[in-house]
């Protein structure tokens, strides 16, 4: 006989690890040509000038440079503005 109740089975025993996503470069630091800047699920971060985006939207510095960040303010397909934050290499 056993010693225990069925319990039946667990279903939420996996988990999968992060996909450590954020800004892996900060304003004032140098990078070089293709250093990941970036990585984000959707473009919440803009590519600006000196840099560019690729399938996943992580964001590349093109050339060598300092990185900086500013904010811009950018229209929606509504008419309706919102500010984005868009990153720079000089």
């Amino acid at each position: 006989m056993s010693k225990t109740k069925a319990g039946g089975t667990s279903k939420n025993t996996t988990d999968s690890p992060g996909q450590r996503l954020g800004v892996k470069v900060w304003g004032g630091q140098a990078v070089k040509a293709g250093d990941i800047i970036v990585r984000q699920v959707g473009q919440t971060k803009r590519p600006g000038p000196g840099t560019f985006i690729s399938r996943n939207f992580t964001i590349h510095a093109a050339k060598d440079g300092v990185v900086a960040f500013k904010q811009r303010r950018v229209k929606k397909f509504s008419g309706r503005s919102i500010p984005r934050t868009e990153v720079i290499v000089e």
